[in-house]
Parts: structure tokens; sequence; C-alpha cells
């Protein structure tokens, strides 16, 4: 998942896949904690993805409050 693609959503489909990701997160810790977690760089694509899902839409609400 890059910018552009995320700057392609409306704000409802990125709150949407912001909800997603958060979800995959909480179970990615969980998976850590109890020491059953396969692949431990995905928590680190996981949370950059987040943080560009929330980069992308305080850019939407900027340019909304702009206008």
């Amino acid at each position: 998942m890059n910018a552009a693609e995320l700057r392609d959503k409306t704000p409802d489909q990125l709150r949407e896949e912001l909800v997603n990701l958060k979800k995959e997160q909480f179970n990615l810790r969980f998976q850590a904690a109890t020491g059953q977690i396969e692949n431990p760089a995905r928590m680190k694509t996981v949370r950059r993805n987040v943080a560009r899902v929330l980069t992308v839409l305080n850019e939407k609400a900027a340019s909304a409050a702009a206008e």
C-alpha cells in the first residue's frame, strides 16, 4: 500500500482501512505476546501503513478546511 493509492480513496474508505489495520495490529501484538507470531516484520509494515492512512486523512482534512 502506498500513499498514491490511499489518496485516491474517500475519507470513509480511509477510516475503514484504518479500522482494519488497527485490528490487524492488535492481533499481531497478541500473537507476539503469546509467542505465536509467524512474521514479526509484519508488525512494522502494519504500523507504517497506519501512519500512512492517518497522514492522508489529515491531508484531506486540511485541504477541506482550506477550501
